[in-house]
């Protein structure tokens, strides 16, 4: 099979797309995969050392950039087409799948009328304005969430959740995992055993460059918990930027706290994790559902169409996780949350399970599925 998969911008629109490409990949690996991106996008950085092919066009935003970015994304337009035109005759795919951004549109419609097979994955309960057009053009659209339904034709609709990159999934599956994946589901919350010998471990994180306010509200907030006399031990991903700003917030307020800059090794900390704090992105949101732990989300109050905040929504009215708006939260009161659900480990265990039914594992294999379907 010839896969073509197009876009990306953010993490959040390329990791989804990696993940396809890695199932495909495992089950043929004579296959070929291509990606498409522009060269702002992150796909520019992270592909080449992944080892994935990349080809970029000229393309640009037409929403949130003010008239005059507006003006330069429309006057782009009939280039980017004809440039996606000719990477597709030339690449000759199979399938064409976009996963959202600003290179996605042009490749996506000019493969749909070019009459090749075209999917778009949709991340968020929101969908962007791209996947808004192509929702339209192409022959199928995989969701994330049930909500982002109401966007587009039914007829057209897989809810397959968003695929998780595969060496998450594989480290998951090894002894001592905590996920659907590895059919440990039981441990999702931590083990009987393991609660009884230590204290419950927050794992607090805010996507790979960190979140400030995060960095800064949550040792004030473990101070708090101290005080009150609340057993608990963090960890906490930074992002490099805020390291050190962040250690010395902790050791200000005498709290013990294992801060780093990245952790490349997420699935031991979501094994070793009674409980998360954390943005509510596409990413974060599926891997939460996959591994089954409660969360304190704390959505990114900037995300286009505050689409961080819906994310959270399906979970929280699951009884999967709390949500906290930044603009009201305060260090007492993030207190206030995590002494409740650090000090009672049935609640804890009732979200667990709560966010397991959100788990699909399988989204990467569905969306490869579909694809086999197609040659």
């Amino acid at each position: 099979m010839r896969l073509l998969i197009a876009g990306g911008g953010t993490g959040g629109h390329l990791f989804p797309g990696v993940a396809v490409a890695e199932e495909l990949k495992a089950r043929d690996p004579a296959a070929e995969v291509l990606f498409v991106g522009t060269e702002r996008g992150i796909e520019a950085r992270v592909l080449p050392e992944l080892g994935w092919p990349l080809a970029l066009i000229a393309v640009s935003g037409l929403k949130t950039v003010g008239a005059l970015g507006a003006a330069r994304g429309l006057s782009r337009v009939p280039g980017a087409l004809w440039q996606s035109r000719a990477l597709v005759r030339s690449f000759n795919p199979d399938v064409v799948i976009g996963v959202g951004g600003y290179a996605s549109g042009p490749v996506v419609l000019a493969a749909r009328l070019m009459g090749r097979p075209t999917a778009i994955l949709e991340q968020n309960s929101i969908p962007g304005l791209t996947n808004k057009i192509l929702g339209r053009v192409v022959e199928c659209v995989f969701l994330a969430f049930e909500d982002s339904q109401r966007f587009f034709p039914a007829k057209k609709i897989v809810l397959s959740g968003n695929p998780i990159r595969r060496q998450l999934l594989d480290e998951l599956r090894q002894p001592g995992g905590n996920s659907q994946a590895g059919d440990h589901a039981d441990n999702a919350a931590g083990s009987s055993a393991d609660a009884a010998s230590a204290p419950p471990r927050l794992f607090v994180f805010g996507g790979s460059q960190g979140a400030r306010a995060l960095n800064q509200m949550v040792p004030e907030a473990c101070a708090a918990l101290v005080e009150r006399g609340v057993s608990f031990s963090v960890v906490h991903q930074t992002g490099a930027a805020d390291l050190e700003d962040t250690r010395e917030r902790y050791r200000a307020h005498a709290v013990e706290a294992d801060c780093r800059a990245f952790i490349h090794d997420m699935a031991a900390e979501y094994r070793a994790a009674d409980l998360i704090v954390s943005r509510a992105g596409a990413t974060t949101v599926a891997e939460l559902g996959v591994v089954g732990l409660p969360a304190l989300l704390i959505p990114y109050p900037f995300a286009a169409d505050n689409h961080q905040e819906l994310n959270a929504r399906e979970l929280v009215d699951a009884g999967a996780a709390r949500l906290r708006r930044q603009a009201d939260l305060t260090p007492a009161l993030l207190a206030d949350d995590l002494a409740e659900l650090l000090g009672d480990a049935t609640l804890r265990a009732d979200m667990a399970a709560a966010m397991r039914r959100f788990g699909r594992p399988d989204a990467a294999a569905r969306v490869i599925d579909w694809c086999a379907t197609r040659r």
